[in-house]
């Protein structure tokens, strides 16, 4: 049973990425084309993407087209290439007016057009190509007009007659609210009844909101983050409208795709090592080591973290744990990430006081990131809040054990080990404060020391499986309750 699916994203990696939304895109799509659906990705051609020596070539019927979005009219074309590693056709809307700017993401008060267009560039070029999908499928705020503009805009279309809308929220935190002064670009017409009328008298018109309304089923990116955000603590005002879709809200926990996180093959890192053979580890523990000038002795505690340096990656609890252990334990500590400059800086600082036993890159570098999965004995995710989390996933394949906030995607893949029974993956704290982080780091260290529950623990997050052949099956089962097949 195959679909045909209109797949629509700001982000994907590895062309255009700032979070997990690039990487579940690009995996997800993937998955379905391997499974032998027809999906057609659209996503911008932003600058970054325009400026790698990546192939690509001009569609020929879909060039020099023409979009009004309120008073401005848009000029793009289509460009077709091959996601990296795949079969996989992707779309780009080239469109200069909007794309050609220095980031994916911009502060300008264009911004909500550059997706806007996007949205619509996917249904109009659908139509050019008499492209008729089973499934739109749209991704956070960016898109999240796209079930309205099916019900609306696109509703005159046989085309569309059967296609059903998901809207998946990958983090409910950025919502893509922008004046009411501009609904005009939405090019509703006299629909224009349905955009959330107490948001227009107040002045604002939130993106996500009317994905939300409209879409056939949302979906999230956990079990735990969809019950999450039905309550005021995590859904950021959108809670009530959250409760109010009942079962058509569903929690899907994010896959990995092990083609690219995988210690055995990780075309990153040259040393590699298995479940079968964890051995290896400890050989690239060594090694990177060497290579940041940490202590290479085999008992110290590499503590390892790749992350956005946001308030919602529980930042700032570093400053208040960190120093005492760095003074009182044996461990040395790598981060890598860039963000707000505050914890930017308390990174930086932290590497100052301790230059040999901290190292901060800051700014994003994929071979980092991999290196350190592979490298750390532990894996630090203590965030606020957590949609769903990749790298603790990352982590247990790699033989390093998580320490994570029970929030979120990270309570539903990790579990808290316990030395009585010997079950378990990770280290899980409570309470978002210092004291519970530095619950979980002492555990850890004493942990460590007890070289037979070590290798229990890592055993136990090796035979994981998070793989997107089991977490892509649960979106194959709700395209199926929703459409069918022909």
């Amino acid at each position: 049973m195959s679909y045909r699916v209109l797949f629509v994203t700001a982000e994907y990696t590895p062309l255009a990425k700032t979070g997990g939304l690039a990487d579940v895109s690009a995996a997800l799509s993937r998955f379905l084309h391997d499974r032998g659906d027809d999906v057609r990705v659209f996503l911008p051609l932003y600058r970054q993407i325009a400026e790698r020596p990546f192939p690509r070539q001009p569609v020929d019927f879909l060039q020099n087209l023409s979009l009004s979005i309120g008073s401005r009219e848009y000029r793009y074309s289509i460009l077709c290439g091959q996601a990296p590693g795949s079969t996989l056709e992707l779309y780009f809307v080239d469109c200069p007016a909007l794309y050609d700017r220095p980031g994916i993401y911009t502060p300008d008060a264009d911004e909500h057009h550059r997706f806007l267009l996007l949205t619509r560039a996917a249904f109009e070029c659908s139509q050019r190509m008499g492209f008729a999908p089973h499934i739109l499928h749209c991704n956070d705020w960016h898109t999240a007009f796209g079930p309205l503009f099916l019900r609306t805009v696109y509703a005159w279309d046989r085309l569309f007659s059967g296609t059903k809308s998901v809207l998946t929220i990958h983090n409910v935190g950025y919502q893509g609210v922008f004046a009411a002064a501009d609904v005009a670009a939405l090019g509703l017409g006299e629909a224009a009844w349905l955009v959330h009328q107490e948001d227009l008298v107040a002045g604002r018109i939130n993106s996500l909101l009317h994905g939300i309304l409209y879409a056939d089923l949302v979906t999230t990116v956990s079990p735990n983050y969809a019950r999450e955000i039905c309550t005021p603590e995590y859904g950021v005002g959108l809670d009530g409208f959250l409760r109010m879709r009942g079962d058509r809200l569903v929690g899907i926990l994010n896959g990995v795709d092990y083609a690219e996180w995988n210690p055995e093959t990780d075309r990153y890192v040259p040393l590699h090592f298995s479940a079968a053979a964890p051995a290896g580890k400890a050989a690239v523990k060594s090694a990177f080591t060497e290579r940041l000038r940490l202590p290479r002795n085999p008992d110290t505690l590499f503590v390892g973290l790749v992350s956005r340096l946001v308030a919602q990656k529980g930042i700032e609890l570093l400053p208040l744990v960190l120093p005492g252990l760095l003074r009182a334990r044996n461990l040395c500590f790598v981060a890598v990430g860039s963000g707000e400059p505050r914890y930017e800086d308390a990174l930086a600082s932290l590497q100052r006081a301790f230059p040999d036993r901290v190292v901060y890159h800051r700014g994003y570098s994929e071979e980092l990131a991999h290196w350190i999965e592979a490298a750390s004995d532990v894996f630090l995710m203590p965030s606020l809040y957590e949609p769903c989390g990749l790298n603790q996933m990352y982590s247990l394949k790699y033989g390093t054990v998580p320490i994570v906030r029970r929030t979120g995607g990270l309570a539903d893949s990790v579990s808290q080990y316990s030395p009585a029974s010997g079950r378990g993956t990770g280290i899980v704290f409570e309470h978002f404060d210092s004291t519970a982080l530095r619950w979980a780091l002492e555990t850890a260290l004493d942990l460590f020391a007890r070289k037979d529950h070590w290798r229990r623990i890592i055993a136990n997050g090796m035979a994981e499986d998070f793989s997107w052949t089991r977490q892509g099956a649960l979106y194959i089962d709700q395209y199926r309750r929703m459409a069918g097949a022909d």
